[in-house]
């Protein structure tokens, strides 16, 4: 009798089995280890990254420092396209050993009209390097300027396809607001630092646990 009792109920077990199911798909957010004390992240981008439109340290990378706590590297290049950026980032990284990097590129390739397709396989062998010398990415979209100022599809298909922590509509949001831009193409101070509040709060939420 007391057996027959504490058996569970196979309406009661599935019932559990789904319910943990659906908690493991809602939880779907790419993850990336915690950085460590004394770990260093890499910035790597153009001159969104630079920190064009505001002092150094106005920069999202000088600001994002003190947001985590931990070395950021500004290794952005005013004007680079990704085919430079991708013959660049294996030696910054060798240089660095960072534990993640930022991936914030492309800009510079949608301004000069270069082929998008291109772009995003120059975006995506900056990845597979970090993945090979075993560094976390995160990675944003760039919007494309124009009538609706937003990042192309390729970005977040990449994001997917990696499992990569994605910040998508952010600096589209900054670059639609004149009062957070220096200029038609870069961001001011203040749209720095919102940039590294978004990157701080996708970190740390993507961080495992």
């Amino acid at each position: 009798m007391l057996a027959t009792m504490l058996k569970p109920h196979p309406k009661n077990f599935f019932t559990l089995l789904a319910t943990l199911l659906l908690l493991a798909c809602c939880d779907s957010t790419p993850k990336i280890r915690p950085l460590a004390p004394g770990a260093t992240v890499l910035a790597f981008g153009d001159s969104l990254t630079h920190g064009n439109g505001a002092s150094e340290s106005q920069s999202y990378p000088a600001v994002l420092e003190g947001l985590l706590g931990v070395e950021v590297v500004n290794a952005g290049v005013p004007g680079e396209v990704s085919a430079a950026g991708r013959k660049r980032l294996p030696g910054v990284v060798e240089q660095v050993q960072p534990q993640l990097v930022i991936l914030i590129h492309g800009g510079n390739d949608f301004l000069r009209r270069l082929d998008s397709n291109q772009t995003r396989e120059n975006l995506r062998a900056m990845i597979e390097t970090c993945r090979q010398q075993g560094t976390d990415v995160v990675l944003a979209g760039v919007p494309q300027f124009g009538l609706f100022l937003t990042p192309p599809t390729f970005y977040a298909k990449l994001a997917e396809e990696y499992r990569l922590p994605y910040l998508d509509d952010t600096l589209s949001d900054i670059l639609k607001d004149n009062s957070l831009k220096s200029d038609p193409i870069h961001p001011n101070a203040v749209g720095y630092r919102q940039l590294a509040e978004a990157l701080a709060e996708l970190i740390r939420a993507a961080e495992r646990r």
